[in-house]
């Protein structure tokens, strides 16, 4: 987790938010009115409280080819893309979102996971030709809506990029950079988007079981048609085969009931605990909306319920998002 307080908490209005995303804002005032103003392509979002780490060296993309789940070798300058690290057993550790300039491939990812993501990659160099750094203490994160503009600053705009780009900003010129962005608008505002979007989070949305056919990930973070590495067993066994254990839906919850489900609440179908809910955020259209991983063999027609502690039960519809059958007959978009 972060330790880091913006200096863009600073601003009018701004509200810290907690958890994962503590160090930056949660809102300005209106999560709903800046989530409008997001969709309408005005302003930015404070991320600097993910971490960022470089990767440089003429060995970098062969390197990064054979050790995580993307495809790296003939990466033009230019290019994003995301790539995972899994465990031998395919269970996801690390999500990194990059993009090379020819010389130095960059890649921020959740907040706190910097240190241990380095450490390993540290211990796999051997005598490849690379240099890992974590640059989180100079480079911070903003997230634009909109197609990227032309700038002097390394921009990533991936699939999973919520139709926007990550800027990367020398994190003493944050307060300068974003004087000529527009409003700002806080992290709740932005996951609304990214669960509309449907896009998951690591350590949110996952655990410590999940693998990338559950979440959505392939195509997006696992390109199908490369060769070996760590967790490719896995991955490749349950995409030939279908069926993954669990899948990720989303949810739309009663909006009747005054708050949000917490991180970790039971998703129960009748009597039976069959998942549990990642995140949650008020969207500006649907209301209510979370991201659960549920049980693979759930009706995807069951309204669910999910139930916490001391809190009302709040029922639930799902949205598909990962076939319940999806495999070699349900192709990822590669």
């Amino acid at each position: 987790m972060s330790t880091k307080r913006s200096p863009l908490l600073d601003l009018p209005g701004a509200v810290e938010a907690g958890g994962l995303d503590a160090g930056v804002a949660a809102h300005y005032g209106s999560d709903l009115r800046e989530q409008r103003a997001l969709v309408n392509g005005q302003g930015y979002v404070d991320l600097s409280h993910r971490d960022v780490v470089t990767i440089a060296g003429p060995d970098r993309l062969t390197w990064l080819h054979a050790l995580t789940s993307q495809y790296f070798e003939g990466l033009r300058p230019g290019s994003s893309t995301t790539a995972l690290l899994l465990s031998p057993t395919g269970h996801i550790e690390h999500v990194m979102y990059g993009f090379d300039d020819g010389e130095t491939f960059w890649l921020h990812t959740e907040p706190g996971a910097a240190a241990s993501l380095v450490e390993w990659l540290q211990k796999m160099v051997f005598m490849s030709r690379v240099e890992i750094k974590d640059v989180t203490e100079e480079y911070a994160i903003v997230w634009r809506p909109g197609a990227p503009v032309e700038s002097a600053l390394i921009t990533r705009s991936g699939a999973d990029s919520l139709g926007g780009y990550e800027v990367f900003v020398p994190r003493g010129e944050l307060a300068a950079y974003v004087a000529s962005a527009g409003q700002p608008a806080g992290v709740w505002a932005y996951e609304a988007l990214r669960i509309e979007a449907g896009a998951p989070r690591l350590g949110l949305d996952t655990d410590e079981r999940a693998i990338p056919n559950e979440v959505g990930w392939l195509g997006v973070g696992v390109h199908l048609e490369k060769g070996c590495y760590r967790g490719q067993e896995t991955v490749a066994r349950v995409h030939n085969l279908g069926r993954p254990p669990r899948r990720l839906v989303r949810l739309h919850l009663d909006g009747s009931v005054d708050h949000l489900p917490g991180h970790g609440n039971a998703v129960r179908a009748g009597e039976k605990q069959i998942g549990f809910v990642g995140s949650a955020a008020r969207h500006h259209e649907y209301g209510p909306i979370a991201l659960a991983l549920v049980k693979r063999s759930v009706d995807p027609e069951a309204v669910l319920e999910v139930v916490a502690e001391d809190q009302p039960t709040v029922t639930a519809t799902q949205e598909l998002l990962v076939d319940p059958e999806v495999g070699l007959h349900v192709r990822a978009r590669l």
